[in-house]
């Protein structure tokens, strides 16, 4: 199945479960379902999820990512492992190329720009994560890249 339908799937999962979908199997991981496995000590009905709306760099057209998230204060940062994949996710080329987004999360669109995460930011949220969710930094390795911390920070009406 190709990612389009995983993520339409997703995307309604989301919408349908309050922010969360269900988790994978291990037969559905191994197959290539982009949502993890069940993540030890995260006690939810499944994988939290944003829905992130972002712009095409080639297309132009809108599209909708579900992204696992960390909270940072108030805003999200989403990773662009791409289940270790040496290229970069679609999504991140967009966020990258089309900054200004949206993320629906809470059953609210907030207006968002995304920024890479750096120096000492990106290796604090980059250490919280892998804490969490171990496979990330399998994936980094198995890239050969370094992994994509993006941060989506809320734009505040005169921003």
């Amino acid at each position: 199945m190709d990612i389009n339908n995983w993520n339409e799937r997703i995307i309604a999962e989301v919408r349908a479960n309050a922010g969360y979908a269900a988790w994978s199997t291990d037969e559905e991981f191994a197959a290539g379902r982009p949502v993890p496995p069940p993540v030890p000590g995260l006690d939810a009905p499944g994988m939290p999820l944003i829905l992130v709306h972002h712009t095409g760099a080639k297309t132009g057209r809108e599209r909708i990512s579900p992204l696992f998230y960390q909270p940072v204060g108030d805003n999200w940062a989403v990773f662009g492992t791409y289940g270790g994949s040496p290229r970069h996710p679609a999504w991140y080329i967009n966020l990258m190329a089309n900054p200004r987004a949206t993320v629906e999360a809470d059953a609210e669109e907030v207006p968002v720009v995304a920024r890479l995460a750096q120096g000492a930011e990106r290796e604090r949220i980059w250490a919280k994560e892998i804490a969490l969710i171990p496979k990330f930094a399998e994936f980094e390795a198995a890239s050969g890249r370094q992994t994509p911390v993006v941060v989506l920070e809320r734009v505040h009406d005169g921003s």
